[in-house]
């Protein structure tokens, strides 16, 4: 068998776990990756659970806490933060633990982070229990509206840390962090060919997120005002016993997720029933997309392990003028030495 091929990228796995996480399918995908790119794993969790992960990995991984100036409501950032520290690879890839890379989607993320500062794959399920094939709904309507957004992310190192990071106190952190590099006059590509496995979460998990990324889209203003907008029109139509319509109304969102299934060819990852579901999710976000606004209004923003996270993401006229200022103000600034970089 021939030796892996290694790639110039850093692998950075932010974790926070209550218990240890030590599956052996995850023990195996991260040797997988550990042989084929730089694995920084940003550990969250308790000293004993700590320590039981640094058994379960440390030989094969760079295993370290987050660094304590970088900590932050959403927990991911300040590990991702963390991680851009340590990392030695201009390219970085940043990754839920229930991503799982394969041999193709990882050179393609590498090689988009040749001519973008910010890359952005999508996302697929497997296997697929009956959560994961609604959730497959919304990846394929999304992939219509300007992509997916997945549970992982590629990035330049040096584009993220001239922005001094992103903020770790919104809800919706990856566009948070597209939004960033942006700003800064970054580039972003979206690959829509490029598809990365993710585990399906518990039952249970999925429903404690309904509301949470129903709350995402209020950093969207345009799409949550259509969201919203969903229920009354649907009570409207059902009242009026105009149920051709509605009858329309789902087929022509079966037919866009079958659109979004035939892109860039993900009728290999995408089964032919998912388009199927994409009705299911659209009435949930419908009845979710009124629950994020009344938890705007009553609690000023979303649940989120213990505190209430206010804003989604920051609007990109607002990080705009911050990166202006901070660019401004470098000018008239006397020339500083530049930071030392990680060895």
């Amino acid at each position: 068998m021939s030796e892996p091929v290694r790639e110039p990228v850093s692998y950075i796995l932010p974790i926070k776990s209550s218990v240890p996480t030590t599956s052996p399918e995850l023990r195996e995908y991260i040797a997988w990756i550990a042989a084929r790119a730089e694995v920084i794993v940003v550990d969250g969790s308790e000293p004993a659970i700590f320590a039981a992960h640094e058994r379960e990995w440390g030989a094969s991984v760079r295993h370290v806490a987050p660094a304590p100036d970088l900590v932050s409501p959403m927990g991911k950032v300040g590990g991702v933060l963390t991680g851009l520290r340590v990392a030695t690879h201009e390219h970085v890839i940043i990754a839920d633990d229930d991503v799982r890379y394969d041999e193709e989607s990882l050179a393609q993320t590498v090689a988009a982070l040749a001519t973008a500062d910010v890359v952005r794959p999508q996302n697929y399920f497997e296997p697929l229990p009956w959560h994961a094939r609604w959730d497959s709904g919304r990846m394929l309507l999304n992939r219509l509206t300007g992509g997916d957004w997945p549970g992982t992310l590629g990035v330049r190192r040096s584009r993220l840390q001239a922005t001094n990071g992103y903020d770790g106190s919104v809800m919706f952190e990856n566009l948070e962090l597209v939004r960033t590099v942006l700003a800064s006059g970054g580039r972003e590509r979206v690959l829509y060919g490029a598809y990365v496995l993710r585990r399906p979460s518990t039952t249970h998990h999925f429903w404690s997120q309904r509301v949470r990324q129903a709350y995402d889209e209020i950093a969207r203003p345009a799409r949550f005002i259509a969201q919203l907008a969903l229920l009354p029109l649907a009570i409207a139509l059902a009242i009026t016993g105009h149920w051709l319509a509605i009858a329309i109304g789902i087929a022509a969102t079966v037919i866009a997720a079958e659109l979004g299934r035939r892109r860039a060819r993900a009728t290999r990852v995408f089964p032919a029933s998912t388009p199927l579901f994409a009705p299911f999710w659209v009435a949930e976000r419908a009845i979710c997309s009124w629950l994020a606004l009344g938890a705007r209004i009553l609690l000023g923003g979303v649940p989120y392990r213990g505190t209430i996270l206010h804003s989604a993401a920051t609007p990109m006229r607002v990080l705009r003028q911050r990166h202006a200022a901070r660019a401004e103000q470098a000018v008239v600034l006397p020339a500083t030495a530049a930071p030392r970089r990680s060895a």
